[in-house]
Formats: C-alpha cells, sequence, structure tokens
C-alpha cells in the first residue's frame, strides 16, 4: 500500500488531539513538501462574510496553534470583530489534511517581540514598512518607506511595530483526514466536550 493511502483507523489515534498533530506534523518534516508549516486561515466579518488566506505556523503547543500579522490587516480586523477561525493543513506527500476550529486571542507582547526580533532584518524592516492589507499608491513607494527605514535604523535592534502582533487559536475541534485509494477516505474527529471534559472521538463519512 502507498504511504499516502495508509488507513487511519480509532485504535491507532493518539489519547488526545495535540499528540496526534505532533505525530502528524513530525512526520511530514521528514519529507521533501516545501513550507510544511504552511497553513490555510478562514476568517468571517462580523457580518459572517468569510475570507481566506495562507499563512505560516510559528508554534504549537497545550495553549493552542500561533502564527503572526499586522493586527491592522483584514484578517487582523476581522478577529478582533469575530474572534473565531480554522485552520488547514494538507499535506499532500502523505495524503493527508488536518483541520482544526477554535477561539482565537492576541499572544501576550512579550511573546510577539521574541518572535519578532528572530527573524532576519530584512523581514523585520518589511514588517515595519508595510500597512498589510490597505491600498498603496506603488511598490516604489513601499520600498521607499523600507529605505527610510534602514536610513533611521542603520543598526540595532528594530522596534516592533504597534500594530502587529500573534494569535493564539485555541482548538475546539480537530478533523485528522487520511486519504485512501477507494476514496472512501478516513475522517476522524476530535471534539471537546467542554469545561473539564475530554476529547470525544468520532469517525464522519468522507
Amino acid at each position: 500500500m502507498a504511504d499516502h493511502a495508509k488507513p487511519l483507523r480509532e485504535q491507532d489515534l493518539a489519547p488526545d488531539p495535540l499528540s496526534q498533530f505532533a505525530a502528524w506534523y513530525r512526520e511530514v518534516e521528514a519529507t521533501d513538501l516545501r513550507l510544511p508549516e504552511a497553513v490555510a486561515l478562514a476568517t468571517a466579518s462580523a457580518e459572517g462574510a468569510p475570507s481566506l488566506r495562507m499563512v505560516l505556523l510559528k508554534g504549537f503547543d497545550a495553549r493552542g496553534f500561533v502564527f503572526f500579522s499586522n493586527y491592522s490587516s483584514r484578517k487582523g480586523r476581522e478577529l478582533d470583530a469575530n474572534p473565531r477561525a480554522a485552520l488547514l493543513f494538507h499535506w499532500d506527500p502523505l495524503g493527508r489534511q488536518v483541520r482544526i476550529t477554535g477561539a482565537v486571542e492576541h499572544t501576550g507582547a512579550e511573546e510577539t517581540a521574541e518572535y519578532m526580533h528572530s527573524r532576519p532584518r530584512r523581514s523585520q524592516l518589511s514588517a515595519l514598512a508595510s500597512p498589510q492589507s490597505r491600498v498603496i499608491e506603488s511598490r516604489d513607494a513601499l520600498e521607499g518607506r523600507v529605505a527610510e527605514l534602514q536610513r533611521r535604523y542603520p543598526e540595532g535592534e528594530l522596534p516592533v511595530p504597534e500594530s502587529w502582533g500573534g494569535f493564539r487559536l485555541e482548538p475546539e475541534t480537530y478533523e485528522f483526514w487520511q486519504q485512501r485509494e477507494d476514496r472512501l477516505h478516513d475522517r476522524l474527529r476530535y471534539r471537546h466536550e467542554g469545561g473539564d471534559g475530554g476529547w470525544l472521538v468520532e469517525r464522519l463519512a468522507p
């Protein structure tokens, strides 16, 4: 059986979804897939109008899944108005997808600064220069903003943009999807039962 069509059975699952995600993530990191941390992020406005884009996962643990962006961007404004989101990882070499939904909150300023200063200097300058998702005059105008920042900060630590930072999604559901050659794909969902309850595992029809 091809590696991308292995069955996903209930008895093979980890007892909690975070451990299951971590196991799958380690497996995809071992492939030649470029950017296994790339994930589709779906948000919605206060009126329910959806939008979707790719972001990079920057960490995950028991507290949730973290990504960073400009708080004034479309995604940032939507998450402020409607602080719920969905993530979708698609790992084609293994025939796998993972869907995660939950509430979203901002990370702390210290966590944001630590990540910002870990980025290459040019990336930090870009974050400072870009009014993300806003209409701009031209590419030249944007590059001019970067050049001005380079003159203003020729060396030393760059400031963290006030409108830029992290988001943490706290999962309420995980769905693990495994491709099968007969198209009867395996879909197993962990659903948090709320409060101090554990995770309920449910099989979904493909």
